[in-house]
């Protein structure tokens, strides 16, 4: 499993301790140092089953300044794409990415699939 954070994210840190507590191995990726690709976040949008906009981080600072709120309906899926790969502050987070799954953000739920 590729467990992408952003280490200050509360969150991410909340997801990561619940992992190591039970022993879930994962290999970590900053997700601002190493932002996912355009065809990383396609193919993870495809195994979510989620809608790619569930994979921008609506509460975000950046999110916010560039007023993707309004611009995003009209942009194309590979402009979105394109504009998550290039900055990992846009990426909701954290994003757990298994063979079979992708999980974005946290939800304690949803990880105990993940011990299965």
């Amino acid at each position: 499993m590729i467990f992408l954070e952003y280490p200050p994210c509360s969150t991410c840190r909340k997801a990561k301790k619940w992992l190591d507590e039970r022993g879930v191995s994962y290999e970590d990726r900053h997700i601002v140092e190493n932002p996912p690709s355009a065809e990383e976040l396609k193919e993870w949008v495809k195994r979510s089953g989620l809608p790619l906009k569930k994979f921008f981080n609506t509460s975000g600072r950046k999110y916010k300044e560039l007023a993707l709120k309004d611009r995003l309906p009209s942009m194309t899926e590979e402009e979105q794409l394109a504009l998550l790969a290039s900055d990992g502050m846009l990426v909701k987070r954290p994003l757990a990415v298994t063979e079979e799954r992708v999980l974005v953000g946290f939800k304690e739920a949803e990880y105990e699939s993940l011990q299965k």
